[in-house]
């Protein structure tokens, strides 16, 4: 079978991302049923991370261990990587002693570098640039809730940072739009969107871009890697909360969503993360679910059952 990587979104067609949505169903029902279900028996996958990580580590580890399989930790502080070895010798050692490989890094570089250089499939577990695992258990939760996605439009208030270049991508496969209301001097790089992407609306007010939305969705002020800019960006944020009023001008039945952790009185009040439009939970859960129908279809193909 070719060699299939998820380093971002667009790296897998509609027609797939559709396939991994129903695998996803089913996946999640068989674990809701205490089903045994092992098609990734006696396989590995190989976790290395250069970014800490809470439910990356534990949707991937717990998510192979329940389909059968193994996981190995490792990070960069504690392998050759942290060291001095080349991407490209890591990649084709490590590749041959496993089945599949998630890495959670900064530069999205080093994922493209190590996906070059593999034999086995590269899944991103988060980038500077993308992080399209959770954008996938963000569309799934949202499919879960509310039906199809197509059509319909997700407000991005907030930073322009990996969680919005991964929903920009998914807007294009899905066929929703995107409103995007950021700060000025914290707005897109246009390196990081496709051209001809014309699946997005910019807005200075972020009031604005919440005004029919069927999801608002938000992320930390301040990501991985910058924190030294947290309080020139707290100052810049100023009025980019999340707040009830903001989700007042939203489709009455919209969804709440943050990639978490969050900072309550920051991106999004507690009334709003901790109230009835909010379904951050599930989002969090999903990332297992999603995650092993992906590790599923990266190992495996579509020949399962």
């Amino acid at each position: 079978m070719t060699i299939k990587h998820y380093l971002q979104v667009a790296d897998l067609t509609l027609d797939e991302h559709e396939y991994l949505i129903e695998r996803t169903k089913i996946i999640k029902r068989r674990f809701k049923n205490y089903e045994i279900y092992h098609p990734l028996r006696d396989r590995t996958l190989v976790m290395i991370f250069e970014k800490s990580s809470t439910r990356t580590r534990l949707s991937f580890e717990a998510g192979m261990s329940q389909l059968g399989g193994s996981a190995i930790y490792l990070s960069t502080q504690d392998s050759q990587l942290g060291r001095g070895e080349p991407i490209e010798d890591s990649a084709q050692v490590i590749s041959r002693m496993c089945d599949v490989i998630m890495i959670r890094t900064f530069g999205h570089e080093i994922v493209d570098l190590f996906a070059a250089h593999s034999r086995v499939p590269i899944i991103n577990g988060l980038t500077n640039e993308h992080h399209p695992c959770q954008v996938l258990a963000d569309v799934f939760t949202f499919i879960e809730h509310r039906g199809a996605i197509t059509g319909k439009t997700v407000a991005w208030v907030g930073d322009a940072n990996n969680m919005l270049y991964s929903w920009l991508q998914a807007a294009r496969v899905f066929g929703f739009h995107v409103n995007i209301s950021t700060p000025e001097g914290y707005g897109l790089n246009e390196r990081l969107v496709c051209p001809g992407n014309s699946s997005f609306t910019l807005f200075d007010d972020p009031s604005k871009a919440c005004e029919g939305a069927h999801l608002v969705t938000t992320d930390v002020w301040t990501s991985m890697g910058f924190e030294e800019e947290n309080a020139e960006r707290l100052k810049a944020f100023e009025g980019f909360t999340v707040d009830t009023a903001k989700m007042g001008l939203a489709q009455p039945d919209a969804l709440f969503m943050h990639c978490l952790p969050a900072h309550r009185g920051e991106e999004v009040t507690p009334e709003v993360i901790d109230g009835p439009q909010s379904v951050v939970w599930d989002e969090a859960e999903n990332r297992l679910h999603v995650q092993k129908a992906l590790l599923e279809y990266l190992v495996l193909g579509n020949r399962v059952i």
